[in-house]
């Protein structure tokens, strides 16, 4: 099963697609339209209807082509039911260490969500080098790139919330490694043709946002 590693490592931008609420009839149409699209990281959040079946059968479906993960995974229950189900990496909207380390035990990725420079810290003693800074836009990209000045190095930032096509640049800009994109990219009742459109448009916008582009 291909890691969020394997994942850049193949050239696809670090935009994480956040399916939250898909179904699990659905998924798979939908996962692999954002792969053609490419975006190659995928996350189903546990607040979906079915997020374990939906994560299994996108693994099955496609695990050799993108990476498969779940979010909103606040328990180490939460977390052995994703491992279970074929996924391999956890975001989470806050820092519970004992999540992040039993997620690592696991052999997972882990990508916990934090605010504050304590809950940096802390998520990074556990273990973790992604940190998810959530939500996005609250502080917006000045407060990024204060932050960024004392995190240790190698600790890679992704930006989740109200970032998209039209300030992909500004966050670049500021120092985030990646993005983490839920509604403007997927809403239930979506098709795989919406989703795979607003998909191209966000992989466009990042490949503008490239140094030297």
């Amino acid at each position: 099963m291909m890691t969020i590693e394997d994942a850049l490592a193949a050239g696809t931008p670090p935009i994480a697609a956040i399916l939250r609420g898909i179904r699990t009839d659905e998924c798979v149409a939908i996962a692999e339209a954002l792969v053609d699209a490419g975006i190659g990281i995928i996350e189903v959040p546990f607040n979906s209807p079915d997020p374990a079946g939906s994560i299994r059968a996108m693994a099955d479906a496609l695990g050799a082509r993108a990476a498969i993960g779940g979010g909103t995974v606040t328990t180490t229950a939460m977390a052995d039911a994703l491992h279970g189900a074929g996924g391999t990496f956890m975001v989470s909207p806050n820092v519970d260490t004992a999540v992040i380390a039993h997620s690592i035990a696991l052999g997972m990725g882990v990508l916990p969500g934090f605010l504050t420079p304590s809950e940096a810290f802390a998520a990074h003693g556990a273990g973790a080098r992604d940190l998810k800074l959530f939500p996005g836009s609250t502080f917006g990209s000045t407060y990024i790139k204060a932050i960024r000045e004392v995190l240790p190095q190698g600790t890679r930032i992704w930006a989740v919330g109200g970032v998209g096509p039209a300030n992909i640049g500004e966050y670049r800009a500021a120092g985030v490694f990646g993005i983490g994109v839920g509604g403007s990219l997927y809403r239930p009742g979506d098709t795989a043709g919406t989703v795979g459109a607003k998909a191209r448009e966000l992989v466009a916008a990042w490949r503008v946002s490239e140094p030297g582009a």
